[in-house]
């Protein structure tokens, strides 16, 4: 019989992610910071002051692989004091506008430049490098190190006030990483086995001791589409692995149900998680800290079962 349930969660909304002033209307005489995804958004608003305007360009629930931006706020890029991006591939919709902002002159911060990257484990992935380095809280301290300089050095900024900022932020992940260090050591090794709608979890398998066992959509993208193969070779490897729950995006859960609903009788839970993007106030991973810990419980639950 096939069993393919889907747990509820809080809708994502679509409303406009900015830290601070929307695009083209600024808050201050202060800098500008244009930052790509609303993961680093949170971040780099963290660590910065009142003086410092921070615009994030990617919308609560978006998919930072495809997202686009206007006319305006690719004006805003090329003209920001500081601009914030993923890197290592994320930003496909949008890498054409970085590129023309770094060609014009903006200060650039490529988050992934400061991370020891890694490539996607699996083989169905192609062997590039994973951009999902925010999966690992570890990995984003270095970021938020890395960070730290190029705040400081922005005209106008008080660079006390940043560092002050930047030391209380750091100390809260390392409670975060503290945390689900002790929440998936009580996992037996056998179930910390992850299955997923795409490859987006593998710097959290690396440092938590998990294997990645497959995805339904191939690749590191969410603009791949899995094929007919591809669905019953993860089948088959959700039924060798024995896991009672795969994992889902908040963002696409119905298509993980139904691409593996029409392909086998294949009796596991289906599990939301927040993935790549944050969810407006109400959608519950309004920032990043609160994400981590909302998937830490949803992984450790579904994968004790």
């Amino acid at each position: 019989m096939r069993r393919l349930t889907a747990l509820p969660v809080l809708a994502v909304a679509g409303l406009l992610f900015v830290s601070c002033a929307p695009a083209g209307d600024p808050a201050s005489d202060g800098p500008v910071v244009v930052v790509s995804t609303n993961i680093l958004g949170d971040v780099v608003d963290n660590l910065v002051g009142d003086d410092v305007e921070v615009v994030t360009l990617m919308r609560p629930g978006a998919d930072p692989h495809s997202f686009e931006i206007s006319p305006a706020e690719a004006a805003q890029l090329r003209e920001a004091d500081l601009v914030v991006s993923n890197g290592i591939g994320l930003e496909e919709g949008l890498q054409q506008h970085l590129d023309a902002a770094a060609d014009a002159g903006a200060r650039t911060f490529v988050a992934g430049d400061a991370v020891d990257v890694l490539p996607y484990t699996s083989t169905d992935a192609g062997g590039s490098d994973d951009p999902h380095f925010w999966t690992d809280p570890a990995r984003m301290i270095s970021v938020i190190d890395a960070l730290e300089g190029d705040l400081r050095d922005l005209d106008g900024v008080d660079e006390a006030a940043v560092a002050e900022r930047t030391a209380a932020y750091r100390a809260e992940i390392e409670r975060l990483d503290t945390e689900m260090t002790a929440t998936f050591a009580a996992l037996p090794a056998d179930r910390r086995a992850l299955v997923t709608n795409h490859h987006v979890f593998g710097y959290l398998a690396d440092r938590f001791d998990f294997r990645v066992i497959g995805a339904v959509i191939p690749g590191g993208t969410t603009l791949a589409a899995p094929s007919t193969s591809d669905l019953a070779d993860l089948v088959a490897a959700i039924e060798e692995a024995g896991v009672p729950t795969i994992f889902a995006e908040s963002s696409q859960p119905d298509r993980l149900v139904r691409a593996l609903a029409e392909e086998a009788n294949v009796q596991v839970d289906v599990v939301e998680l927040f993935t790549e993007s944050l969810t407006d106030a109400a959608g519950g991973a309004p920032d990043y800290l609160t994400m981590m810990r909302a998937n830490t419980e949803r992984i450790s639950d579904g994968l004790s079962r």
